[in-house]
């Protein structure tokens, strides 16, 4: 891919942390009832410098960063069908995600379409604007007794496994509201609150992030279609490898004013590791 030579080594930008209050956040995942908040919480912005991880000397890992990039076009040809996303497209993450981590098994268990526009409809969500990370060391465990049939679970579990997201681009290069994701190495166990996402069915729990000087953010700028960002969101590892990282959509200064709305696509996966 032939990058602009416009694009900088790093911008600063705005990212929504969480206010240290001492109070646990909720968020809900479908509008709530009537006079109750979307998210409670108190919001903590902070201007940071988010650098360019194209321009580092060697690409970030998985395992040493929380995140990597990869060049990997779709033989999807329509996001807007269930279908193509279910057969095809599940089918590509998890092949993927096993050359990537050396998994013996890659569950996809759900996926998001996300828009920046203001005609999403249910079915669209808009970008995330706070930092925060999708599972907790807590939530990370029952994830896979959700999802995998209780004997096989318990036997799993036994074992190293992670749960990783898939990030792709739809349509055209990402320009607005591109995603940040921080380097995992600066993240500490104080910089995380755990918090409810709230489901029309249950309670679930993630991360949102409390402020530190030593954070240090990352993006890969005008990200493309054929382009997929890996994110690693839990690991039962605990050995320093890294466990998680936690990453936030930004306005990005450096956007055009009739650059293109960003749609993206994530799957979330649960990857098993060979014992």
């Amino acid at each position: 891919m032939t990058l602009d030579v416009a694009i900088p080594d790093a911008v600063e930008a705005d990212v929504t942390y969480l206010l240290d209050n001492g109070q646990r956040p909720a968020n809900y995942a479908y509008p709530p009832p009537p006079g109750v908040p979307q998210r409670t919480g108190v919001p903590d912005v902070r201007r940071v410098q988010i650098r360019n991880a194209r321009r580092l000397p060697g690409p970030p890992a998985l395992d040493t960063h929380g995140f990597e990039r990869h060049a990997q076009p779709t033989a999807v040809t329509d996001f807007s069908s269930e279908d193509q996303i279910r057969t095809v497209y599940y089918r590509e993450a998890e092949a993927i995600i096993r050359q990537a981590t050396g998994a013996e098994k890659v569950v996809v268990f759900d996926h998001t379409l996300r828009s920046s526009a203001q005609d999403r409809g249910e079915a669209v969500r808009e970008p995330v604007r706070y930092v925060h990370n999708d599972q907790t060391f807590v939530s990370g465990p029952r994830r896979v007794r959700d999802h995998l049939p209780a004997d096989e679970a318990e036997a799993r579990l036994r074992g190293r496994f992670a749960i990783i997201n898939l990030w792709r681009p739809i349509g055209s290069a990402v320009e607005s509201w591109p995603l940040a994701v921080l380097d995992g190495r600066t993240l500490a166990a104080e910089d995380l609150v755990p918090s409810d996402l709230i489901y029309r069915d249950k309670v679930g729990e993630t991360y949102s992030i409390i402020h530190r000087a030593r954070h240090r953010w990352f993006y890969f700028p005008r990200l493309q279609p054929d382009e997929l960002v890996l994110l690693k969101i839990y690991d039962s590892r605990t050995d320093g490898t890294v466990r998680l990282s936690a990453h936030t959509a930004f306005e990005d200064p450096t956007s055009r004013p009739d650059a293109p709305v960003r749609r993206s696509i994530e799957l979330r996966t649960l990857v098993f590791y060979p014992a």
